[in-house]
């Protein structure tokens, strides 16, 4: 059996982190690959139903996230995790536990994500409701040397490519035929 490995797409909340990882996860399922896709939003609903997104809360939430990848990878599921991941620690993380690791950083500017808010985050950090939203009242600490780059502006079909083409240089993935 190939070893598994496990992919963190990381950026700023509204970003575009889900719907590239579902492209990047549709590509794989194109290739016979059935990778899970560790989503922040629905594991918070399952780990945290009434979050604070304290730093205590989101060291033991991003923790769990790390071990429950290192669960699925050692039986061979290769995982995507879907997760803003504010800290570099969080990630760092999971780089110490998961021997095939690596980060893709959905860098899209602040402004754009703002103006995407689709569960209305930023305007409640901009209000004062919340002090805890990255990129406004919490630090987003960027990845520094991530593996791939990809801007959340453009069509996710192209940064997916880019991923896929990352993954099957490194050999975890088989080259697309045709």
């Amino acid at each position: 059996m190939k070893p598994s490995f496990c992919i963190w797409f990381t950026g700023l909340p509204a970003s575009g982190k889900s719907t590239l990882a579902g492209a990047v996860a549709d590509g794989m399922r194109r290739r016979g690959l059935d990778p899970v896709v560790l989503e922040s939003d629905a594991m918070r609903r399952l780990l945290t139903p009434e979050p604070d997104y304290s730093e205590k809360e989101r060291d033991w939430f991003y923790g769990a996230i790390v071990e429950l990848a290192r669960m699925f990878v050692e039986k061979g599921v290769p995982v995507l995790i879907d997760a803003t991941g504010n800290r570099r620690a969080y990630r760092a993380r999971g780089r110490e536990v998961l021997p095939l690791f690596a980060e893709v950083f959905v860098d899209t500017p602040l402004d754009i994500c703002v103006a995407r808010d689709p569960k209305g985050i930023y305007g409640k950090g901009r209000s004062g409701e919340s002090g805890t939203v990255p990129g406004l009242g919490a630090a987003y600490e960027a990845p520094e040397a991530p593996e791939v780059t990809c801007g959340g502006g453009g069509p996710a079909e192209a940064g997916a490519s880019r991923v896929l083409a990352f993954m099957e240089e490194r050999g975890w993935i088989e080259r697309a035929s045709g």
